[in-house]
C-alpha cells in the first residue's frame, strides 16, 4: 500500500489550461507558452515580441506584469480547475535588472490556496540567463462558488 501523502494534486493540464484560457479570455494565450505545471507551481514562457521593448530596449514593465499575472493564474487554474471568475487582487513587483530582448521565463509558486485568496510569488529570468530580472508577489481572489469542488 502507497503511504499517504497530504501534497495536493492538479486539475488541469498545461495543455487543458491552454484550452481553458483561450475559450474563456480569446487570444489571452497568443504571447505565452505554459510549458510546466506541478502542484503548487508552473513554468510559462513570454514570447519576446518587439512590441514589448521600452525605449532603451528593454522588456517593459507592463509585459513583465502581464507575464507574473499569467504565470500565477496559471498555477492557480492548475490547481482549482476551471475557475473562469478567479481575479488578481494585488501584484507588487521588483524589477531586478535589465531583461534582455528576448522570451522572459516565469517560475511560479503558490504557497497557500484558501477559500477566498491565493497567494505566490513569481520570478521571471530572461531565456537563457540564470539570474532573475524581475520578483512578483501576486495575490488572487477566488469566487465563493466554485465550478469544482475545493482542493484537498
Amino acid at each position: 500500500m502507497a503511504p499517504a501523502t497530504d501534497e495536493p494534486k492538479t486539475r488541469l493540464t498545461a495543455a487543458e489550461i491552454t484550452e481553458f484560457l483561450s475559450e474563456v479570455f480569446p487570444g489571452s494565450m497568443d504571447r505565452f507558452v505554459i510549458e510546466a505545471v506541478a502542484p503548487m507551481r508552473a513554468r510559462v514562457r513570454m514570447r519576446f515580441n518587439e512590441f514589448q521593448l521600452r525605449p532603451g530596449g528593454t522588456i517593459s514593465g507592463p509585459s513583465l506584469m502581464t507575464l507574473a499575472d499569467t504565470g500565477l493564474w496559471v498555477a492557480l487554474l492548475a490547481m482549482i480547475g476551471r475557475e473562469p471568475l478567479s481575479v488578481t487582487s494585488h501584484l507588487d513587483i521588483d524589477f531586478l535588472r535589465k531583461p534582455a530582448p528576448a522570451d522572459v521565463v516565469a517560475h511560479t509558486t503558490l504557497y497557500k490556496i484558501g477559500k477566498r485568496l491565493a497567494v505566490g510569488d513569481v520570478i521571471m529570468y530572461s531565456a537563457g540567463e540564470d539570474v532573475p530580472c524581475a520578483r512578483a508577489s501576486v495575490t488572487y481572489a477566488i469566487p465563493s462558488t466554485r465550478l469544482d469542488p475545493p482542493v484537498g
